[in-house]
């Protein structure tokens, strides 16, 4: 059968599925077993269960419900059990909804990407395919989620191994203004320097941090000040509508270019790491 999506054929993708029941994890093993870019590496019931299987079959991507039988939450605690014991292994999280706290907690969890219950699986299978190539996969509405919890008036604590602080206080200024999506100009006139200082401080911030762009460093954030997966690249919806997240990505657009990426409606567009 032909895949279900119109990506360039690559070597298959060992995927590991664990949805809220049973019956609703073999219908989706099934579903995408009929898709020859993916090898199903199994399937599981019980959080240890799915735990065990990740370790032993080491999948590329692993599709967790947040949902685990009748308990609503357990799925981002197996999410970050398995970012932590797997850390090869990319999470998509499997909600019900867009709601804005189980978008946050699926990311602060460690999910590479959102899927919701109610999108095609020719959607699942391009989402598979953008997570396991090192992309996120978000709407500009879920990114608007992410950049707004980073822009609460929260205490930014960015810290090293030894509990060091990573960032002086003029970068975390920097770093909150980027969560606003201001511009380097903007940044510039609001916390009194020239424009050529903020890029410097931008530089600065990227390398203390490990990351390459301006939404991993919201990322970064938002994860409380743990480093972020590699990621060269995020998936936004360019059809929602402006949104502060719709800013940072057009900041970065036109501030610096990049290879482009694929959106969720399957058209390329650039974004910028600067």
């Amino acid at each position: 059968m032909a895949p279900l999506t119109s990506f360039p054929q690559q070597n298959t993708i060992r995927v590991l599925a664990a949805d809220s029941t049973s019956m609703n994890t073999q219908m989706l093993v099934e579903a995408l077993a009929r898709d020859g870019q993916f090898i199903m590496a199994g399937s599981a019931s019980k959080p240890a269960d799915v735990l065990a299987l990740t370790r032993r079959e080491h999948p590329h991507v692993a599709l967790i419900s947040a949902r685990q039988g009748d308990n609503g939450m357990a799925g981002f605690e197996l999410c970050r059990d398995i970012c932590s014991g797997s850390p090869a292994t990319r999470v998509i999280m499997l909600l019900d909804s867009s709601e804005r706290t189980a978008v946050i907690e699926a990311f602060r969890s460690g999910a590479r990407g959102v899927f919701f219950r109610t999108e095609s699986l020719k959607q699942l299978a391009k989402c598979i395919l953008c997570v396991h190539s090192g992309q996120v996969w978000a709407s500009s509405g879920e990114l608007h989620y992410l950049l707004e919890a980073v822009a609460e008036p929260v205490p930014m604590r960015f810290c090293g191994v030894g509990g060091n602080a990573l960032l002086s206080a003029r970068e975390l200024d920097v770093v909150r203004c980027v969560a606003e999506g201001l511009s380097n100009r903007e940044i510039a006139h609001r916390l009194t320097l020239r424009e050529h200082t903020v890029k410097n401080y931008l530089f600065r911030i990227f390398d203390k941090l490990g990351v390459s762009s301006r939404v991993e460093v919201v990322l970064y954030a938002l994860g409380g000040g743990s480093a972020p997966r590699p990621a060269s690249s995020i998936t936004p919806n360019p059809m929602a509508a402006s949104s502060i997240a719709a800013n940072a990505i057009a900041r970065q657009k036109k501030e610096s270019a990049l290879a482009p990426v694929v959106a969720r409606s399957g058209s390329p567009f650039s974004v910028a790491r600067h």
